[in-house]
């Protein structure tokens, strides 16, 4: 035999002996997680990746890049994904109906209603007689919280005294800084990049919040796993709750960690960048478990608003909703 071959034959035998000696580095169990190709969650979990969180906690993290927020629902009630990041009002839903999903905290992050700098409107009463974009749709969790908070504040319901007009984000970004509309509600990234070309925001959701009594930080959007599957995978469970804390705690404080993801971030520029990372450290839940009533008064709150269209019908969150990963 050539030194050539006995050095391939050796090589395989090593290889051979290394994946029998280490068969959980061979072969780590997978958690495969459904996302929006350009959604905020992929900042966490492509650090996940780079930093090799996962392997850490004992899995190997598969991101799967879905259409758009009913193609990851599907996919989740489906089984082909074992993950999927909603809102706990959907979670809450599915569980009501029967499925086993609960709710692992990933963000507390919220928008806020902004004007272009030169306006005049000073506070949401300033708004009536004008129109409002909002993203989201007429039971928009943001618009709620704000007219909610302007109710009390100033005896009016904003969409009794306003106009509004509803649709995908970038368009109602567009609107907003082209001066179709007076005043714009966005998802909290949208906002960012609005801010930092100069609009001025009037009151953020997680102020009405407060002023409502509610705590701000209470995580609305979250990690949905089957209690199945944490009952068979406790220990994978369990891994995906710490690599996502560490992957915020490293977000938290280091800037230099965000150049790696800088790239997917979609930022036009230096000062866009920079308001997408402070509004993502923003949006960073407090450790430890959801307070459930705290939870329920936000909902009792947006319920009362956003009615069955909002609610499916559920009057208060069912038992199970949040978990830890443990």
């Amino acid at each position: 035999m050539s030194s050539t071959r006995r050095g391939i034959a050796t090589l395989c035998v090593a290889m051979a002996v290394s994946a029998a000696v280490f068969p959980a580095f061979a072969e780590s169990p997978v958690i495969r997680i459904g996302t929006l190709e350009n959604g905020t969650v992929n900042w966490e979990l492509q650090t996940i990746l780079g930093q090799g969180f996962d392997r850490d906690n004992g899995f190997t993290l598969e991101v799967v890049a879905l259409a758009g927020n009913p193609a990851t629902q599907i996919a989740m009630q489906g089984g082909e994904v074992d993950s999927i990041v909603s809102d706990w009002l959907w979670v809450a839903q599915q569980r009501a109906s029967g499925a086993d999903f609960t709710f692992l905290p990933y963000s507390s992050a919220v928008g806020g209603l902004v004007v272009p700098e030169g306006s005049d409107v000073q506070d949401l009463a300033d708004l009536e007689g004008q129109k409002i974009g909002i993203a989201g749709g007429p039971v928009d969790k943001s618009w709620l919280i704000l007219r909610a908070w302007n109710r009390q504040r100033n005896g009016e319901d904003l969409a009794n005294v306003t106009g509004q007009v509803f649709g995908a984000p970038p368009v109602i970004r567009n609107a907003a800084e082209t001066g179709e509309i007076a005043g714009a509600v966005n998802f909290w990234h949208y906002l960012a990049k609005m801010k930092a070309g100069g609009m001025r925001e009037v009151i953020s959701v997680s102020q009405a919040a407060t002023d409502l009594g509610l705590d701000p930080t209470t995580p609305l959007l979250g990690y949905v796993l089957r209690d199945s599957w944490i009952e068979e995978h406790p220990e994978l469970a369990q891994g995906l709750a710490s690599a996502s804390r560490q992957a915020k705690e490293l977000l938290a404080g280091d800037d230099a960690a965000w150049e790696d993801i800088r790239p997917i971030m979609n930022a036009a520029d230096d000062t866009e960048f920079e308001a997408l990372r402070e509004g993502w450290r923003a949006g960073i839940p407090p450790e430890g478990d959801v307070d459930r009533g705290n939870a329920q008064k936000m909902f009792s709150i947006m319920a009362e608003l956003g009615g069955e269209d909002l609610t499916g019908g559920l009057t208060e969150l069912p038992e199970g909703l949040f978990g830890s990963g443990e």
